[in-house]
């Protein structure tokens, strides 16, 4: 883990910006699923993809664009949005933005 169990921290503090970057870092994986953050710099993104899991994102700070099958959605912090399994999804930071992750396997 990332962090320590049991242990306080703030999850916006966990992963800072880089320039001209996508930065990830895991905080728990298991079995089940894995839950992420991400930073990503102004006009940074992810290409169209898609994963045989459902995901939850969390926008923590900043403004988003993600397209899910065709539809784009603007999320900025305090959203969430969930991303279904099999559909295509893309994203692109309309200014630098962090999120958290949450993916369910089981």
């Amino acid at each position: 883990m990332a962090v320590e169990a049991a242990t306080k921290f703030t999850i916006s503090g966990e992963i800072d910006y880089a320039e001209g970057s996508v930065v990830s870092k895991t905080i728990l994986k298991k079995p089940g699923g894995n839950i992420s953050l991400f930073a990503f710099d102004q006009g940074e993104g992810l290409a169209e993809h898609s994963s045989p899991h459902d995901v939850l994102v969390q926008i923590l700070d900043g403004k988003v664009e993600i397209n899910i099958g065709g539809k784009p959605h603007i999320l900025q912090a305090g959203h969430c949005i969930l991303l279904p399994a099999d559909i295509p999804h893309a994203l692109k930071a309309v200014e630098r933005f962090k999120m958290i992750l949450t993916m369910i396997k089981a």
